[in-house]
């Protein structure tokens, strides 16, 4: 091998002992890189209750990268050592002096859980297995706003909260967002497309839209829009993929064009009724979405 020939050359050489050539020809372990848990580093750990393999971090990281060789990996002794950190981490240790939040999506974006100074904690379901980045110094949650996020586009605004009827009988089993026609409307959450119904324009024909993700058992609903054309049942869908565009599929006229967002609990192929009926069948979903590392407005 031409690392023993160099060894052998350096022996002769120098008068250095095998010991000490082999000691200088190791690879240095990169600082704060050495799957041990100090004091000042933020860790991230493959099982729950701060067990399995720790990553240990000395600053921020914008994308854990998703493959090796180029990713972080956990580094520590135990079980997932070698794999990489993103959407593979549970619990988290910050030994920092400041707060550190974990983020859902790579960029510090998204879904996020503020860990303070000193923090050991499992990842609450949202960030469980679903991690991509975190940034040192800031306790900020992340969350956009869902008028901005259903298109990825600004412009958009909430027309009728949940249970936010005004001029209309009954009660409001979603909310309502509203761009111009043509917008493209994105998923908001992943999961599994299990009921498309297209619709007309105008009045004739009410458009359905049902997403189940079974890791939340819950099913989110979308109304009124033009789904897209290769959109079909049983197809899984990922956050802020494109399923439809801005119509008024089931409304009067394209200046009344929205999107009802709704959530269920389960799987539900179809929208609670609203509109002349009183009972209100879904619970408020503002903690839901909040969670999803969404601002209902």
């Amino acid at each position: 091998m031409k690392l023993a020939r160099t060894a052998r050359a350096l022996i002769a050489a120098t008068g250095l002992t095998a010991t000490a050539v082999i000691g200088l020809a190791a690879p240095a372990q990169a600082a704060g890189r050495d799957g041990r848990c100090d004091t000042g580093e933020f860790c991230l750990y493959y099982n729950s209750n701060h067990a399995g393999s720790v990553s240990d971090f000395a600053g921020s990281i914008a994308d854990y990268g998703a493959t090796q060789p180029e990713c972080y990996e956990f580094k520590g002794a135990g079980n997932g050592q070698g794999k990489c950190v993103k959407n593979n981490a549970t619990s988290a240790w910050n030994r920092t002096s400041g707060p550190v939040t974990v983020y859902f999506n790579s960029g510090h974006s998204g879904a996020g859980q503020a860990i303070g100074s000193g923090g050991k904690v499992n990842l609450n379901d949202t960030l469980k297995n679903e991690n991509a980045s975190h940034k040192f110094g800031t306790s900020s949650t992340g969350n956009a706003n869902m008028s901005h996020s259903l298109y990825n586009l600004s412009g958009g605004s909430i027309t009728a909260g949940f249970d936010g009827y005004r001029n209309v009988s009954g009660r409001h089993e979603g909310i309502d967002i509203a761009r111009g026609v043509g917008s493209p409307v994105r998923a908001l959450i992943g999961g599994q497309v299990i009921n498309i119904v297209r619709g007309s324009t105008g009045s004739g024909g009410l458009s359905t839209i049902a997403v189940y993700n079974a890791k939340f058992d819950k099913t989110v609903i979308y109304l009124h829009t033009e789904p897209i054309a290769g959109l079909s049942v049983g197809q899984s869908i990922s956050r802020d993929q494109k399923i439809a565009v801005e119509s008024w599929r089931g409304v009067s006229s394209s200046s009344a064009a929205h999107t009802h967002v709704e959530m269920r609990p389960g799987r539900r192929t179809h929208a609670a009724k609203s509109v002349d009926d009183y009972n209100l069948e879904n619970p408020n979903p503002t903690s839901f979405w909040n969670a999803r590392g969404y601002n209902v407005r």
